[in-house]
């Protein structure tokens, strides 16, 4: 046996009945005497991996034998916190236990022990092992497009290029902050460094490992899944980069190897780095849809990413987002509020940014203060999110979770004020159509906004001095080729979250409503 392994699996007599070899077995990283029987124990393109990790994926264990070659079979023995690899080639196998002889081996920043196995291959029960086949096959097909080759005669070790990984955001329906990638990346490895920009309209990151192992694993395991279901697509590249040079701790970047750096101003980190050249690589590979990343989303359930249950805790409990069908509530607490300023109409147009707002509720008894209704608890996260603290009709407005479960009404001829307003049929929603090019243009409050919807005979004189007459001051505009879109930028984010209040679906006649919303592109 492999060290004390037994298989605990029943298998035919032309199947493998269990795994055997020297009593004294050779480890890639053991003691100094078992290293001295090296002879004794012949190499095998099988390896035996222990000290796993509970609940490893097969793509982490994978990952330590995709830089020496092609990997032709795993099993998984998960009670045991173990498991049987076999490489193409028996040298493939060799250089990787030479290799991993002077590097740990580490799963999850966890060391692991690697020996050869006397089984000269693998045989799995494929109705058994139907998963790791399927993580197996997809693996292969990103090898067949030009993985280091496990041919003895041309087999060249080729390590992780960099500890960087560069993370794109497809699809962003839902907030990814930078607190959620640190949760979700940590699984594979120390995370010790993240810049968060947008570059291109994408929200982009640029993440650093301890070890260019770990990001090999990050990569290899998450590229093309989901954060979120159906949404938020992971897309993963190695970056050029060697070492991030973060400047401050805030919400768009973060040292955690430097807890003493200044907060500063995340705007001017955001800057410097979304100037950042994209990185070479074969990200649009992975992004097609054909290769690697559709196959492992179907071997992995097509759903969200595993990681994640403890990252939208995180994110949840910081006020950020949450998962679809988590239970929080879909009615949120807006107060310190400009009584004189505000309807349950402008509430309803303002966190409609964010989610299908149903119901406004304007407090009786403290006008400052409104519920307000959205379609679901992620809906809501989104608009608390991004409208927390911001400035409106010039008072800090405060957003938060409310314990109400539904806006209720109220009784027919009771609203004399008509504080309360159901929103629940109205045409103005923006997200009600599945796969709405709404759901990929959500953007916190800035002072730009981008116009669309506009009527052929509307000039940019007619929209600066619609703009102005609301009681702003237009900086700059600039018209689309189509000139059925612009952008138009206010002196504020205060000013434009006032325009958008009030601008937005209005008539410029012949049925033409104009759309605004947030950009955040400047002009």
């Amino acid at each position: 046996m492999d060290g004390d392994v037994a298989v605990g699996v029943k298998r035919g007599s032309d199947e493998l009945t269990m795994y055997s070899s020297s009593p004294t077995p050779v480890t890639a990283n053991g003691s100094d005497s078992k290293k001295q029987r090296l002879d004794e124990s012949p190499p095998s393109r099988v390896l035996h991996i222990r000290k796993l990790p509970n609940e490893v994926s097969e793509t982490e264990v994978i990952a330590l034998g995709l830089p020496f070659g092609k990997v032709t079979n795993i099993l998984m023995l998960k009670g045991k916190n173990q498991a049987f690899l076999e490489l193409g080639t028996e040298e493939a196998a060799i250089t990787m236990v030479n290799y991993y002889a002077a590097v740990t081996p580490q799963v999850r920043n966890t060391p692991v022990f690697i020996q050869y196995s006397n089984h000269k291959e693998l045989k799995t029960d494929s109705a058994l092992n139907q998963r790791a086949q399927a993580v197996l096959q997809a693996v292969s097909a990103v090898q067949d497009g030009g993985s280091p080759s496990s041919d003895p005669g041309v087999l060249d070790l080729v390590p992780p290029p960099s500890p960087v990984l560069r993370i794109i955001i497809d699809n962003m329906f839902y907030p990814v902050t930078l607190d959620v990638l640190q949760q979700i990346f940590s699984k594979f490895g120390t995370v010790m460094k993240i810049i968060t920009f947008t570059k291109n309209n994408q929200f982009q990151a640029l993440l650093q490992f301890s070890d260019p192992v770990n990001a090999q694993q990050a990569k290899l395991s998450l590229d093309g899944q989901n954060i979120y279901n159906s949404c938020c697509t992971l897309r993963i590249d190695f970056s050029k980069l060697v070492n991030l040079n973060v400047k401050y701790n805030n919400d768009k970047s973060r040292d955690y190897t430097r807890p003493d750096l200044p907060t500063g101003d995340g705007e001017s980190v955001n800057k410097d780095h979304s100037l950042l050249g994209t990185p070479s690589g074969a990200l649009a590979s992975y992004s097609s849809g054909g290769g690697y990343s559709s196959s492992l989303s179907l071997s992995q359930g097509g759903g969200a990413i595993s990681p994640l249950s403890a990252a939208a805790a995180a994110a949840a409990a910081a006020g950020r987002v949450a998962l679809s069908g988590s239970g929080v509530s879909g009615v949120l607490l807006a107060s310190n509020l400009n009584e004189e300023m505000v309807t349950p109409q402008s509430i309803f147009t303002l966190f409609g940014v964010y989610g299908d707002v149903q119901r406004v509720k304007i407090l009786y008894n403290k006008k400052d203060s409104a519920l307000i209704q959205l379609s679901d608890g992620n809906q809501a996260q989104l608009a608390m999110s991004h409208l927390n603290g911001q400035k409106v009709f010039g008072k800090v407005m405060r957003v938060t979770l409310s314990k109400h479960q539904t806006v209720a009404l109220p009784r027919e001829g009771l609203d004399d004020q008509l504080l309360t307003k159901d929103f629940s049929g109205s045409p103005l929603h923006r997200f009600k159509k599945p796969g709405s090019k709404n759901f990929q243009n959500i953007f916190p409050p800035s002072a730009t906004l981008h116009l669309s919807n506009v009527r052929d005979a509307v000039g940019e004189d007619d929209l600066r001095l619609l703009f102005s007459n609301s009681g702003g001051t237009v900086k700059a505009f600039k018209f689309f080729q189509d000139r059925k879109m612009a952008l138009i930028q206010m002196t504020s984010a205060e000013e434009a979250i006032q325009t958008l209040m009030e601008l937005h679906n209005y008539d410029m006649g012949g049925n033409h409503h104009l759309k605004v919303s947030f950009s955040k592109s400047t002009i």
